[in-house]
């Protein structure tokens, strides 16, 4: 998504252009009926009866206000199909059956703290939930397919739990898909608007909290590795100075986002907290995906990718674009962020011959024009390539499309996540004679160190060499483990 914060003026994009209001006389994007880029939830309903809270001449996060003018339902269709099988989960043994059940405790009590529905409230049983479902389908709070995505999403999610073997699975899926539905069902009630910048919300109802705990049952922590963390510990330092750092990462699923969290919240809970996404429209209008989206601080765009797809919101949406770099212009020269930023322009997916996982290609004009972003603040900057390893946990389609929708899976896997050193810029690009060739000398070296450590990711998680895959590049470790055997 980086290069969209220049389209207005000039990248990569993740996210493609949604529906239109039906109202008369709106032209505005509403929430659709799933998502693309960088966010916890898989979801899949095809149409959805909406509240319109878009302005007349203005995007959700444009700067209008976040009150719905013209409240009217329409309906926008996607086209697409409903996931007719869930994930398959591997039935590896959970390393931290204590963390899950705590989960499951967790998004419960909040949801009990802050209630902001009545359906779901109490629930302890699939069959209480599915009817709590159904009631809302027959109140006609939703939709059949809106209704249909609810509980496509929540078998998806029981199933790949269950497959964990972890104990008391489907008491633990039913809880933490109850506080979810009551979620996603309050968007539909009373719809949020996103600013161009997004903080994360952790009161009166902890976003945050919500969504670790909504990924955290699907991770495979005795296969899951965190490579390098004493870089994190410079990263860490250098923010806290008030230096700016920018993360080049690949991206592979929805729930990119809550991995990276998780991965860190035990050795790096500052990171964790503090990281800020550059996301596209799709995780802030989708219903089933705003209440994950809540809960990160988010950049938000529209991609160079998709801006043509309407021409007649193309000028729109380069405003707001506009308006996001601005903001993003602004928190730099407060500096003390950490923003993540995926140069490919969009999920990474398997080659279609051998059916292997690689990052894929970094657009070289993002990483330019991130670079030149950052080296013009006042405040120092930093670079760093970060390699990111979860294709299992909610497998984006084997190809990219164009059409709404998407076919979405869960699963249970292990995962890992890896920083290399600070980027040097001069030392990367020795030897070229123009700046065209620099950048994308630049950008081609950034993208091969990611695939490095992802190549130590993949044989550590998948290869079955774990702590051993390490490198005198990349050092291995699951500090989740040295807490709890005291030695962190």
């Amino acid at each position: 998504m980086a290069a969209a914060l220049f389209q207005a003026a000039a990248g990569a994009g993740l996210a493609r252009a949604p529906g239109l209001c039906s109202q008369p006389g709106h032209k505005q994007p509403i929430a659709v009926s799933s998502f693309h880029v960088t966010y916890p939830t898989a979801c899949a309903p095809t149409s959805f009866s909406l509240k319109c809270s878009c302005r007349a001449k203005e995007l959700p996060w444009s700067g209008g206000s976040s009150e719905s003018s013209h409240p009217k339902n329409v309906r926008v269709n996607a086209i697409t199909e409903l996931a007719e099988t869930s994930g398959t989960a591997l039935r590896l043994e959970h390393g931290t059956n204590a963390d899950v059940q705590n989960s499951a405790t967790a998004v419960c009590s909040a949801n009990e703290s802050h209630p902001q529905t009545r359906t779901f409230q109490g629930v302890t049983s699939e069959e209480e939930l599915l009817s709590a479902v159904r009631y809302e389908s027959q109140a006609k709070s939703l939709d059949p397919r809106a209704t249909a995505g609810m509980l496509e999403l929540y078998y998806n999610y029981r199933d790949a739990v269950v497959g964990s073997g972890v104990e008391n699975s489907m008491e633990i899926a039913v809880r933490i898909m109850a506080t979810v539905l009551d979620r996603i069902l309050l968007q539909f009630e009373d719809p949020f608007t996103f600013s161009s910048y997004h903080k994360r919300m952790v009161e009166p109802y902890d976003y945050y909290t919500f969504g670790q705990n909504y990924i955290r049952p699907l991770l495979d922590f005795r296969n899951s590795f965190l490579g390098n963390t004493t870089i994190f510990d410079d990263i860490e330092s250098q923010l806290k100075q008030g230096h700016n750092v920018f993360l080049f990462a690949n991206h592979q699923t929805e729930a990119d986002p809550a991995v990276m969290a998780l991965l860190l919240e035990t050795s790096h809970p500052y990171l964790a907290e503090n990281l800020t996404y550059i996301a596209g429209d799709r995780v802030v209008l989708d219903p089933f995906c705003k209440p994950f989206s809540m809960g990160r601080n988010l950049l938000c765009v529209y991609s160079k990718k998709h801006i043509n797809d309407i021409p007649e919101l193309t000028d729109m949406k380069q405003r707001a674009n506009t308006r996001t770099l601005k903001e993003m212009t602004a928190l730099l020269k407060k500096g003390g962020q950490l923003i993540w930023i995926a140069p490919s322009g969009g999920r990474d997916r398997p080659d279609p011959e051998t059916n292997e996982w690689r990052p894929a290609p970094f657009d070289a004009s993002a990483v330019e024009n991130m670079r030149r972003l950052l080296s013009h603040m006042p405040v120092p900057g930093h670079m760093y390539p970060m390699a990111l390893l979860c294709h299992d946990i909610m497998p984006p389609p084997r190809k990219v499309e164009k059409e709404l929708g998407e076919r979405r899976l869960i699963g249970y896997h292990g995962v890992g996540l890896a920083v290399a050193p600070k980027l040097n810029f001069e030392e990367l690009t020795a030897g070229t004679t123009s700046k065209e060739e620099a950048r994308d000398k630049f950008a081609r070296s950034v993208w091969e160190i990611v695939s490095n450590q992802y190549t130590v990711l993949n044989r550590a998680s998948y290869g079955g060499e774990g702590l051993n895959a390490s490198t005198s590049c990349t050092q291995l470790s699951q500090p989740w483990f040295e807490v709890q055997n005291g030695s962190h």
